[in-house]
């Protein structure tokens, strides 16, 4: 019998979604830490929500009296609720109609093939969330250092996520698309350029992201990040740190000037976090900070030894009066900057795990464009998820690091 679409189907769903959501789950290193969960997701119109109950005031109803004065005014608690929407991710594999064909008389290379494309698309969806994970959600894969005219080389800031064959788009903050559609045919990170497929000319400050995922005049698209959440200044989820106070991170930066790690400025952040109530159980950060740290202790200490933390992790481990906080290393976390979490103030949002869409009944949609019908058949993963934070003053940011 001859495969066909429908034979193919729960081949997918069932064989290879269970592969997709344990290696998201089980690899990712700074998702590993944080809690995943479905709870409280609501459905409205307009999308799928959750909504963030905070604390925010005490009772200002308190006070000291003489005998016969009148008491304190009475308080109350204060709380603030924010409804967060989840954004939408998405994956798309594609098969040609001749691929299928080749099932039939070569079952094991239509295998390969196969295995190759979904194994490929989990191993992007799980290098992207990582990526996201630490940025605004504005989709920046790099930012523009250097303006350019005319130019295929674009000088960024760090060159590190940029990908061969990656089509991205330039945009100009806050949201207009410069130029659309650029395969990025060449990544030099030591230079800190990337080569793109058409000539552009850039400005500094502009930033570079996965075509069409970049930020509209409304929302960001991508997860909202460490770069939004563990911040001083601006709202998040609709709460606004000018009415509500208490809703900043501790944030420890040099503006802008790279200095060497001490291990005072760590206690400095990590006190600071303390006074305001919270604590750190995890801190994050790049390769060449983490090599610094190394060369930190090593000029102090006899001997440097990883530690085996919880999760699978190992890493060093920065001492405080209140125990031993893992330090490890992600080698998508940005650089120069170190993370100082809490990571049960962080909840992974989401409707369900990675799925395929079949709401027509069938995951393959044929392939149709502008110019056509084509011979070939894709199917896309999706999920609804956001990235949520019920106390953001327990999370701090040791930033302008100089990396070894």
């Amino acid at each position: 019998m001859a495969t066909t679409l429908a034979s193919l189907d729960p081949i997918m769903k069932e064989v290879y979604a269970p592969r997709i959501t344990e290696q998201l789950n089980e690899e990712t290193t700074a998702l590993k830490r944080i809690t995943k969960s479905n709870s409280g997701v609501t459905q409205d119109v307009g999308g799928k929500y959750v909504v963030l109950p905070i604390h925010t005031r005490r009772n200002a109803g308190i006070g000291s009296r003489l005998e016969s004065e009148p008491l304190p005014q009475p308080g109350q608690q204060g709380y603030a609720a924010s409804r967060v929407a989840l954004k939408y991710g998405y994956g798309s594999v594609q098969l040609t109609g001749q691929a299928i064909a080749l099932s039939d008389s070569d079952s094991k290379s239509f295998a390969r093939a196969l295995d190759q494309e979904m194994t490929g698309v989990k191993n992007d969806i799980l290098k992207d969330m990582n990526r996201q994970v630490y940025g605004v959600g504005n989709g920046a894969i790099g930012t523009v250092s250097t303006a350019g005219t005319s130019s295929t080389t674009i000088t960024v800031s760090d060159a590190r996520l940029f990908q061969v064959g990656e089509i991205v788009d330039l945009v100009t903050l806050p949201a207009t698309v410069a130029t659309a559609g650029l395969t990025v045919t060449a990544v030099n990170v030591s230079a800190g350029t990337i080569t793109v497929s058409s000539a552009v000319t850039s400005a500094v400050g502009q930033i570079l992201v996965r075509t069409g995922s970049g930020p509209s005049a409304s929302a960001n698209r991508e997860l909202t990040g460490f770069s939004a959440i563990v911040n001083n200044t601006g709202a998040l989820f609709n709460i606004d740190p000018a009415v509500e106070p208490e809703w900043t991170a501790t944030v420890n930066s040099n503006g802008g000037t790279g200095r060497a790690l001490t291990e005072a400025l760590m206690i400095n952040v990590v006190d600071t976090i303390r006074t305001r109530g919270g604590s750190t159980t995890l801190i994050l950060t790049s390769l060449g900070v983490r090599r610094a740290y190394f060369n930190l202790l090593s000029q102090t200490r006899s001997t440097v030894n990883t530690q085996d933390f919880t999760g699978g992790f190992k890493g060093l481990a920065f001492t405080t009066d209140k125990g031993d906080i893992p330090f490890i290393a992600d080698v998508d976390a940005p650089l120069g900057k170190a993370w100082f979490l809490n990571e049960d103030t962080f909840t992974y949002y989401h409707d369900e795990d990675w799925h395929w869409l079949d709401r027509s009944g069938n995951m393959w949609e044929r392939k149709v464009d502008s110019n056509g019908t084509y011979d070939a058949w894709y199917a896309n993963l999706v999920e609804y998820h956001e990235l949520g934070v019920d106390r953001r003053n327990s999370n701090g940011l040791l930033a302008d690091i100089t990396e070894a």
